[in-house]
């Protein structure tokens, strides 16, 4: 199949459907004991990859909270805020992510409420919609993201959150093949896009094995593209891919606290 005519969001959502059916850990829903002891107050969850996301960053209630988990799904943080007592709305792109969701929902009693689209489009938010807005590492399957943030601006109300994970580019100018980042050699510039960087066989070896399509941004559009879109950066860390060789020298994530002025 050529390049071109593949079109991103469709093959990435068979792929994380697929990448469902394997038990991908990103897959695998929260255990009863997890939401147990967060209808208990005591929680911990994931922006990034190894790093909980810091306390601070979230309201001191979530009762009554309206939060959306953007490319969220999975059944992990979703069943963890909505026991913590928020009304939640899990939006992702793959059906077989959102089963998940709906899977601990039923198991545990819980509320959420689970929609599949493109994390570049929420039109089917009114503006003003949620409180919080939670992005753990995702829109790296996305093409562009800063029409990410400007949909993010628009559904939160005013004084409302989001919480980003993302990748720092720098992962990305070794590629995103094992092989490569073992070697630790800069082969591709930012930004990077796995369809440009690999060969007609590498992109056809993907697609039979249904692994999804990466693309790394720059930190203009990661950064910046958030304070344009109209927010204020409040909350900043790095975070490590374990299995990356990349880590031993430097951080491969990066989580954002960011807050949409009051009107």
């Amino acid at each position: 199949m050529p390049k071109s005519s593949i079109n991103i969001r469709e093959y990435n959502r068979f792929a994380w459907d697929r990448q469902a059916e394997i038990g991908n850990p990103f897959t695998i829903p929260s255990s009863p004991e997890v939401i147990a002891a967060a209808r208990q107050g005591y929680f911990s969850v994931l922006l990034t990859e190894t790093k909980p996301t810091p306390r601070a960053w979230f309201p001191e209630s979530f009762a009554g909270l309206e939060l959306l988990g953007l490319a969220c799904g999975g059944g992990q943080q979703g069943p963890v805020f909505a026991a913590l007592g928020a009304r939640v709305t899990i939006f992702d792109n793959s059906p077989a992510q959102l089963e998940r969701d709906r899977q601990v929902a039923e198991r545990e009693g819980l509320q959420i409420r689970t929609v599949e689209g493109d994390m570049r489009n929420l039109s089917v938010f009114p503006d003003n919609s949620f409180d919080l807005v939670f992005h753990p590492v995702s829109n790296v399957f996305c093409p562009e993201v800063r029409p990410v943030w400007k949909e993010c601006f628009r559904v939160l109300r005013p004084a409302g959150t989001l919480l980003a994970g993302f990748a720092n580019p720098v992962y990305y100018l070794f590629g995103t093949l094992l092989a490569d980042q073992k070697k630790l050699r800069v082969r591709y510039s930012i930004p990077y896009s796995d369809l440009e960087a690999f060969t007609p066989e590498e992109v056809q070896a993907y697609m039979e094995d249904g692994t999804p399509f990466e693309f790394g941004h720059s930190l203009t559009d990661l950064i910046a593209g958030q304070t344009e879109a109209g927010f204020r950066i409040t909350g900043f860390y790095e975070d490590i891919c374990p299995d990356s060789p990349i880590s031993k020298y430097h951080p491969t994530y990066i989580a954002t606290r960011a807050e949409k002025a009051e009107a």
